[in-house]
């Protein structure tokens, strides 16, 4: 089960790499590659973010679970000795 943030960072990569893949495969690639190269760094960014925000999100899933799993509240903590 993802959550909304990853469904959203997935369909901005995903939009990306569709319009990376059309700019290279257009007639202008062959006269300028910049639009393909700002595509390309589009692209990129939105595959880091939807990485490092899947990274947080697993985390974040373990930590839940595990202190469900114990019986106390996700968002306490349990006090100092």
């Amino acid at each position: 089960m993802e959550c909304l943030v990853c469904r959203d960072l997935e369909r901005s990569y995903d939009a990306g790499l569709r319009e990376y893949r059309d700019a290279i495969s257009s007639a202008y690639y062959t006269v300028s590659k910049k639009l393909a190269a700002v595509k390309n760094v589009d692209m990129e960014r939105a595959r880091y973010e939807l990485s490092e925000h899947r990274l947080l999100c697993f985390f974040a899933s373990r930590i839940c679970a595990l202190s469900q799993e114990r019986g106390m509240s996700p968002g306490l903590r349990r006090p100092a000795a």
